[in-house]
């Protein structure tokens, strides 16, 4: 049976010190959960400090990019590869922040997504609507894009090593948050993708979670609908203990 994942995107904040603290009382709050899988990711240059902390602790490390090639003359990107010598196990990929303000497509998702892969890491998936197109009522062909774009030229085994998050744009960093219900939707809609490209074992299979303004108040019932398998969490995981009450929902 699939563990829901609790992630926490810690985005570009902290500092050296701190990054340290909020790792290091995750680990004390978060000691002997075992019903989810917890991961943190903080900035890239965090990765080695926080990895010192949740060292043999219950949280794995994840970073929020990387670079779709391996070595090479690309000044000021990180490798797959890099971040799996540190100790990382997953990458978030495609988050609405790439897409939209630093303008990364479907094409070059993909690329990072494979490359992820082939290096033994684990890639989220960020797929999700702008408000714009939600009030167009295109959030369908917006997601199918996403996933299928996102999924180009996987196996079927691959694609089991993938999480996707759903995040609709709207409800990112602004207090919205989709009702659980539109949240179970959308989750509905990509599982019925993945079987429909990769079989209905495979769709199963697959953690699809659900991010945007995800809090200690609102987790009960995205969490309680059958389609949603964690949280990718931004905000409210600068907080250990707003982040402890997340987790231990399932707990």
């Amino acid at each position: 049976m699939k563990r829901p994942l609790i992630a926490g995107n810690w985005k570009m904040n902290k500092d050296l010190a701190s990054a340290r603290k909020l790792a290091a009382d995750m680990v004390g709050l978060l000691a002997g959960v075992e019903q989810v899988e917890i991961a943190v990711c903080p900035a890239f240059v965090h990765l080695q400090a926080v990895a010192e902390q949740i060292k043999d602790s219950n949280i794995a490390l994840g970073a929020q990019d990387c670079y779709w090639q391996g070595d090479g003359a690309f000044t000021g990107e990180i490798s797959a590869a890099m971040l799996a010598d540190i100790g990382c196990e997953y990458v978030i990929i495609g988050h609405s922040e790439r897409r939209h303000v630093m303008g990364e497509g479907d094409e070059l998702i993909n690329w990072k997504v494979c490359k992820v892969l082939s290096d033994g890491l684990r890639p989220i998936l960020c797929v999700g609507e702008t408000l714009d197109e939600r009030e167009r009522d295109i959030t369908e062909p917006v997601v199918t894009r996403h996933v299928t774009a996102g999924l180009l030229n996987l196996s079927a085994e691959e694609v089991r090593r993938v999480t996707i998050a759903y995040e609709p744009v709207w409800a990112i960093g602004t207090g919205k948050t989709a009702t659980p219900e539109q949240a179970n939707d959308v989750h509905a809609l990509i599982r019925g993708i993945l079987a429909e490209k990769f079989g209905s074992d495979v769709a199963a299979e697959i953690r699809i979670q659900y991010g945007g303004s995800v809090k200690p108040d609102n987790v009960k019932g995205l969490m309680a609908q059958p389609q949603i398998d964690g949280a990718l969490v931004g905000g409210a995981s600068l907080k250990a203990n707003d982040f402890e009450k997340i987790v231990k929902y399932h707990a």
